[in-house]
């Protein structure tokens, strides 16, 4: 295979490794208040573009299937909710005996009870080709669910998600029902725009990173948070794969991608506000507010690097399936 035949395939992780060496070398250009203002192109205009494109792609009767599979939603929110934070909190008792920073231990388990956020895990999910209307589900579902329980105004959360989420989706669905034939016979790239959506919100979550101060800590300590971060994601992934693909799960491999994208992504557009609320006046808070900052980037690129990988497991292991369901011809003697 040649060079071009080969970029022509990965053109996603090429895209990710331009898009962050960009963000390296001028991360003013994408930073908020910058030129691109992602506060208002990457938050309100591609979130919505996001969803408008799941509108358009995804048929009305997949979406009622996925809010009716109660079984994957309790799955994700307790998974997200309950053994996360819960298994963080242990882990930190061990963590707590080390010299690591105390703080920055405190940040990671305000990491745990964060909600899965309405973008990366949908695009992702999309991206693979898994179950996109569940994903959309839970990712809303789960913002949702803990902004409204906690001292974040809930009507700036209820009015974010609603307008950025729901109204681009339903807008989505309307146009379906007059351009179905359409869509149909020329079978737009959805997952492709999906992509380029997301290497620009990895290329303006990147030059946040780098822009920002707070990230400006002792090598070691950054490089041990780093370690455990990308740590927790890969074991909390391999988990979810492992419980989502038992024999008796009922989970199709569509939902196990959805599952593993939506338990393990936490919400950075929620989690920052609440840390800044829940610990105002701490003089520590922005070493409290490393390990959210360092694990968003984290999970949209480790999430991004295992897209191919985790593709090729849904196709094969839906083709094993779909033999193992074809009834067998009777041999005729």
């Amino acid at each position: 295979m040649g060079l071009l035949e080969r970029l022509r395939k990965e053109w996603f992780i090429a895209g990710i490794v331009l898009v962050i060496a960009a963000a390296r070398l001028e991360p003013d250009v994408g930073v908020k208040g910058g030129p691109l203002k992602p506060e208002i192109t990457i938050t309100y205009i591609a979130v919505s573009a996001i969803f408008f494109n799941s509108g358009l792609s995804l048929k009305t009767e997949e979406l009622t299937s996925a809010l009716m599979h109660v079984k994957l939603h309790l799955f994700v929110q307790i998974f997200t909710l309950v053994f996360f934070p819960t298994a963080i909190w242990l882990f930190l008792q061990l963590l707590s005996i080390t010299p690591i920073n105390e703080w920055l231990l405190k940040g990671l388990q305000t990491v745990g009870c964060m909600p899965p956020p309405v973008s990366s895990a949908v695009i992702l999910t999309k991206a693979v080709g898994g179950n996109e209307a569940a994903a959309i589900f839970n990712s809303a579902f789960g913002s949702f669910l803990l902004g409204s329980s906690s001292s974040v105004p809930f009507t700036s959360i209820f009015s974010q998600l609603f307008m950025t989420v729901v109204v681009p989706l339903i807008i989505g669905q309307i146009v379906r029902r007059y351009i179905k034939d359409w869509l149909e016979r020329r079978k737009p790239p959805f997952g492709t725009i999906s992509s380029c959506v997301l290497l620009m919100i990895i290329y303006t979550t990147f030059c946040d990173t780098f822009a920002n101060p707070n990230i400006d800590l002792d090598k070691f300590s950054l490089i041990i948070i780093v370690f455990i971060i990308f740590s927790v994601q890969m074991s909390f992934m391999f988990l979810t794969f492992l419980f989502s693909t038992r024999n008796n799960s009922g989970f199709t491999p569509a939902d196990t991608v959805a599952i593993i994208f939506c338990s393990t992504h936490k919400s950075l557009t929620l989690g920052i506000p609440m840390l800044k609320i829940v610990f105002a006046g701490y003089e520590h808070l922005s070493l409290i507010s490393v390990p959210l900052l360092i694990y968003h980037p984290a999970q949209i690129l480790l999430g991004s690097l295992l897209v191919p990988t985790i593709k090729s497991w849904m196709v094969s292991r839906q083709k094993a399936l779909k033999l193992t369901r074809q009834p067998k011809v009777p041999v005729k003697v």
